[in-house]
């Protein structure tokens, strides 16, 4: 059973490693490709979004990713919209404002992160 997964789908069944190697290989792949599209703008927005709710807990308007990013206000709308689009772990209930951006969100949930800082959020 050595370099040997055990799985279960329906029941349990052994994986051979060399398998569950490649699939886990192609998942990467797969994975990298799926957001190969983003441009430094994008992260940018994204990496913002999740820092903030992390920091304040707070849904983030447009308005206040633009001044926390330096990404033009005029753009922030079309790359947030690009990001909820391409299913890029955001999302804004209310259309507007960004309350979910993965792994946190500011709307109440029944699962949360302790962070090592100590803070407490709902989690994604």
């Amino acid at each position: 059973m050595a370099n040997s997964l055990l799985v279960r789908m329906g029941h349990f069944g052994v994986l051979p490693g060399p398998l569950w190697q490649w699939i886990i290989s192609r998942e990467a792949q797969r994975s990298g490709t799926g957001i190969a599209w983003l441009t430094p703008d994008h992260h940018r927005v994204r990496d913002y979004a999740v820092t903030e709710i992390i920091r304040t807990g707070e849904p983030l308007s447009p308005d206040r990713i633009a001044a926390g990013t330096g990404v033009a206000a005029d753009r922030v709308g079309p790359l947030l919209d690009e990001l909820e689009r391409g299913k890029v772990f955001l999302f804004r209930t209310n259309g507007v404002d960004v309350d979910w951006a993965y792994p946190v969100t500011a709307e109440p949930t029944r699962h949360t992160v302790t962070f090592d800082s100590g803070e407490t959020r709902y989690a994604a």
